[in-house]
């Protein structure tokens, strides 16, 4: 399944230029990351929080999306716990029930280190619309 969503998701043409990849992705999962670059620093020399929200944004995209039913966005919380500069971001997604038309979703933002970065928390409504991976 991961290579399929990989397929589906290169049209999220902003996640491809900011540098996320999708890791892994299953029913309800999904685990992309950020190597971090100076592109990404703000002016006080950490990731700018864009980023981080792009990374945890796709990990959630990938994931509320992997059962084949259109899922987009209607709300969505990030709060960032910790500052860095350098290294590798890790979105991990996980669905947090059985979705029916409404999905909750909450994404870990961490680094190397397992240490958490930030929290995003969202939710999806569900469309009739159907895809194929």
């Amino acid at each position: 399944m991961t290579e399929n969503l990989k397929n589906y998701f290169k049209n999220d043409r902003y996640a491809a230029l900011t540098g996320v990849e999708i890791m892994e992705a299953g029913p309800g999962f999904c685990k992309a990351k950020l190597g971090i670059e100076e592109k990404h620093l703000n002016a006080a020399n950490v990731v700018q929080g864009g980023a981080i929200f792009t990374l945890a944004d796709l990990a959630f995209a990938v994931a509320s999306n992997s059962r084949g039913q259109l899922a987009l966005a209607v709300n969505v919380n990030i709060s960032f716990l910790k500052g860095k500069s350098n290294g590798t971001l890790y979105a991990t997604a996980t669905e947090l029930a059985d979705p029916k038309r409404i999905g909750a979703y909450d994404v870990l933002v961490t680094d190397e280190a397992d240490e958490v970065i930030a929290r995003f928390n969202g939710l999806v409504y569900r469309k009739n619309d159907r895809h194929s991976f």
